[in-house]
C-alpha cells in the first residue's frame, strides 16, 4: 500500500450506461403501448384507433427468435413471420460476441428492473445477501440447462417444422399471447413474479444470475469473444474495492483476467479502481484499452447497424396480411376479453 500509483481520473462510465439503460427501457415501454394499441385494434374488430405494429416487440420472444435463426442459417431466407426477433437475437449475439455480456448490463430492460431492486435492497438494509458457493454453484447451472433444453428442441426440428409452428394460428400471435399472459395474469403468476421480486431485492440480479436463459446464451457467446477484464498485478493495490462493486459477485480483485461468462461488461469493477492501469476491459490479441466511451458506441453501432439492415432490406416485418389478424387476435385473447 505504500508503494506510489498514478491515481485514476473520474469515471463516467456509470453514468453513461445508465442512460443507455434508461433509454433502452423508455423504448420497450413505448414499444410495449404501440402493441397493446395495435392488438386493442384487432380486438374491437376496428372500433379502436389503428396503430402500425411494433415489429420491436418480437424481442420478447426469444424462442421464436431462435427458431427463426435456425430456419435462416437451414434455408437461407428470411421467415415470414416474427423476422425482427431473429435480427435481434443476432445484434444482441454480436454484441455479446465483442463486449463480453454487455446486452445484459447495457440493454436488457430485466436486467435493468433487476438492477434496480438489488441496488434499492442495498440502501435500504445495507448489504445484499450472497449465497453460499454450494448453493450458488448449482443455481447457476439452472440457466444453462433451461438453455440447453431450448436449444435441443429448436435444433431437432427440421426446416419445414419450423415454418408450419411459426405460420400456424398460434406461432402468428405468438406475441399477443404474451401480452394476454402478463394482461391476464392469474394467481399464480402474480405469485411467482412477487417472489422473484422480493428474491431480487435480497440476491443482486437473482432472475439473471440463476434463471435467464436468454443471459446463458449470451454468455456462451461472450467466452469465445476478443475481450476480457484484465487486471494488472503489478499495479493493483490489492484494495478490493473492484470484487466489491461487482454485481455478478466475480473475485476480480484475486485473477488476472474474467473469463466466466458471469461478466456482463458492466464496467463497475473499473469505475471504482483507484490506479490507472490496473484493472480495464482489453481485447486479447492486442491488449488494447476499451474504455466505457467505447464499449457504448460500439453497443449502439451494433444494435442499430442490425436493425437498420433488416429496416432498410425491407426484412425487418413480417409477411402476415392483417386481415388474419382480425379473426385470430379476437380469438386468442377470447378467455381475458370476450
Amino acid at each position: 500500500m505504500s508503494r506510489a500509483y498514478i491515481r485514476r481520473q473520474p469515471d463516467r462510465t456509470a453514468l453513461i450506461r445508465r442512460t443507455i439503460q434508461l433509454a433502452f427501457l423508455l423504448l420497450n415501454v413505448w414499444i410495449g403501448v404501440r402493441f397493446y394499441q395495435w392488438v386493442r385494434f384487432f380486438e374491437s374488430r376496428g372500433a379502436s384507433p389503428y396503430v402500425p405494429r411494433p415489429a420491436g416487440v418480437e424481442g420478447w420472444l426469444p424462442i421464436a427468435a431462435l427458431m427463426n435463426l435456425k430456419y435462416f442459417v437451414v434455408t437461407r431466407m428470411v421467415p415470414d413471420v416474427h423476422p425482427a426477433g431473429m435480427f435481434l437475437l443476432v445484434a444482441f449475439l454480436g454484441i455479446s460476441f465483442l463486449f463480453r455480456k454487455a446486452f445484459c448490463s447495457w440493454l436488457c430492460p430485466i436486467g435493468t428492473l433487476s438492477e434496480w431492486l438489488w441496488t434499492f435492497g442495498q440502501r435500504v438494509y445495507g448489504r445484499n445477501v450472497t449465497p453460499p458457493r454450494w448453493i450458488d454453484v448449482p443455481l447457476r447451472s439452472l440457466k444453462y440447462i433451461l438453455l440447453a433444453l431450448f436449444v435441443l428442441a429448436v435444433v431437432r426440428m427440421p426446416a419445414f417444422e419450423l415454418e408450419e409452428f411459426m405460420t400456424s394460428p398460434y406461432g402468428l400471435v405468438a406475441d399477443v399471447k404474451m401480452l394476454d399472459f402478463f394482461r391476464d395474469a392469474g394467481t399464480m403468476t402474480v405469485a411467482v413474479c412477487t417472489a422473484l421480486a422480493l428474491l431480487s431485492i435480497a440476491i443482486k440480479n437473482f432472475w439473471c444470475r440463476y434463471l435467464c436463459p436468454y443471459g446463458a446464451l449470451m454468455g456462451l457467446a461472450s467466452i469465445v469473444g476478443p475481450t476480457r477484464i484484465t487486471r494488472n498485478p503489478i499495479s493493483c493495490i490489492d484494495c478490493g474495492k473492484c470484487a466489491h462493486a461487482c454485481p455478478s459477485l466475480i473475485p476480480v480483485d484475486v485473477l488476472r483476467s474474467v473469463r466466466t461468462p458471469e461478466c456482463t461488461a458492466c464496467l463497475s469493477c473499473v469505475s471504482v479502481c483507484p490506479v490507472q492501469d490496473a484493472l480495464a476491459l482489453r481485447t486479447r490479441p492486442g491488449r488494447r484499452r476499451i474504455g466505457g466511451v467505447a464499449v457504448a458506441c460500439g453497443v449502439a453501432a451494433i444494435f442499430v447497424l442490425v436493425t437498420g439492415y433488416a429496416m432498410a432490406t425491407g426484412a425487418w416485418t413480417g409477411r402476415v396480411p392483417e386481415r388474419v389478424f382480425f379473426e385470430l387476435i379476437p380469438a386468442a385473447s377470447a378467455v381475458g376479453h370476450p
